[in-house]
């Protein structure tokens, strides 16, 4: 973790020591305080300590009640913690009494998730996109936030547009919220361009989705290993960066890949999700999985060795109905078998394949699942091409999986695989339609 100066630069690496509080008011939260635990440790705070309460209705100054406030201040000082996160999202009101109270800086889970992103953004548009839903979460919080940055100085929730601090106020975080849709327009014009390239060049689209740390790079990566002889250069070189942690990848990557000749398709990998997933963040991001919207199926990768695997299932299928790609054909790919042996006895969706990207186990069967839904509309066939059509059996060859060819008095007979629109395009040529013509 590092701290920074007034104008974000580096002072030296540090641990925070911190403690995860939330309130239960609307159900269970032993799931969610578990995956906070994870964002803390994701952004480098080591938890030392975890409170719950259950209430009611949330107290509107505090959200905590007062005597839950006295005992944390208490745990605080005996465990010498600098930080405090909550689960629930805070008004800049409740920041600036918590932290008076505490003596600590006090964050919420929301700070939280924006910080990671902030630190783990590589490309242009990632940074404005997590800038913008920064500045769009302090707007209505200046009141409280801005005396916390001004007591406590820079780190953690304080990344991307935290220099300015006090002095920014409304007017300037709405100028540069325009400045920053205006370049991620830029930005979305360029992609579009890019997406466009892509339609026009008739490959289908398949899109890993799922909880942060579910495996999606490593399923990638082990899917360009496995057709490195059918795609154009090495799998090494096309690698994602795959860790075990939570939202290790942020920016969206793309990789075209063949399953054999003249099935060609391309693979993107997407950002995790989480519950409790910023509002701001997941609009500031839609412009970049809007592609989730518009593959032609989505690869759901399950964290099969989660006991809470259910509820991480939920959360992304309410992310991918969000982004209005509810009605796209899924494939469920439960990960991890290595270490969770047993089939899930929940599954959802269809079609579900259980694999390992760690050992590849299971990974033929969710290549061959690819094939059939990305390929289903292969027409098997018999053409005869007359000799002065050679243009149309180089298409062929290249284009579609051709078993055998043969060299009659008539012209070239394929015997194979086509897509369905080249089928359609040369029918003229099929064996089938001349016996019946």
């Amino acid at each position: 973790m590092l701290r920074f100066t007034e104008d974000n630069e580096i002072l030296r690496e540090d641990n925070y020591r911190g403690i995860v509080c939330g309130v239960q008011w609307r159900g269970d939260i032993e799931s969610s305080m578990d995956e906070l635990e994870g964002l803390c440790e994701a952004d480098g705070i080591e938890v030392v300590g975890r409170i719950e309460q259950s209430l009611e209705r949330p107290n509107s100054a505090t959200l905590i009640g007062k005597g839950k406030v006295e005992e944390l201040r208490e745990l605080c000082e005996n465990m010498e913690v600098d930080t405090v996160v909550f689960n629930e999202e805070l008004s800049g009101i409740q920041i600036r009494n918590l932290e008076e109270a505490l003596g600590v800086r006090v964050i919420d889970r929301t700070i939280l998730i924006l910080d990671i992103f902030a630190d783990r953004a590589v490309s242009k548009e990632g940074k404005l996109q997590v800038e913008l839903a920064q500045l769009k979460y302090r707007m209505p919080r200046l009141t409280g936030f801005g005396r916390s940055l001004s007591r406590l100085g820079g780190g953690i929730g304080t990344r991307g547009p935290g220099e300015k601090k006090l002095e920014t106020d409304r007017r300037h975080i709405a100028r540069r919220i325009d400045d920053i849709k205006e370049e991620l327009a830029k930005a979305g014009k360029s992609r579009q361009t890019q997406k466009s390239g892509r339609s026009k060049s008739g490959l289908p689209v398949a899109a890993l989705v799922g909880y942060t740390n579910s495996g999606k790079s490593a399923i990638m990566n082990r899917l360009l290993e496995m057709f490195e002889e059918e795609t154009p250069g090495t799998a090494e070189d096309r690698k994602v960066g795959s860790k075990d942690m939570l939202f290790a990848t942020l920016d969206t990557a793309h990789r075209k890949l063949s399953i054999g000749k003249g099935m060609d398709f391309i693979l993107i990998d997407t950002v995790g999700f989480v519950s409790g997933l910023p509002h701001d963040l997941v609009d500031a991001f839609k412009s970049t999985l809007e592609e989730v919207r518009d593959a032609d199926v989505l690869i759901h990768v399950v964290d099969n060795a989660r006991e809470d695997k259910e509820f991480q299932t939920e959360v992304t299928t309410g992310v991918i109905k969000q982004l209005g790609a509810g009605a796209t054909p899924v494939i469920m790919a439960y990960n991890k078998m290595d270490i969770a042996p047993e089939e899930p006895e929940f599954t959802e969706g269809d079609q579900a394949v259980f694999i390992s990207a760690l050992t590849g186990d299971g990974m033929d069967d969710l290549a061959a699942a690819l094939k059939k839904a990305l390929f289903a509309d292969m027409v098997d066939a018999s053409l005869l091409i007359p000799y002065d059509k050679g243009s149309i059996v180089s298409y062929l060859c290249e284009n579609g999986q051709v078993d055998t060819m043969d060299y009659r008095p008539e012209g070239t007979l394929l015997k194979g695989q086509f897509k369905a629109a080249d089928f359609g395009r040369y029918q003229q040529y099929s064996i089938a339609e001349k016996e019946n013509s």
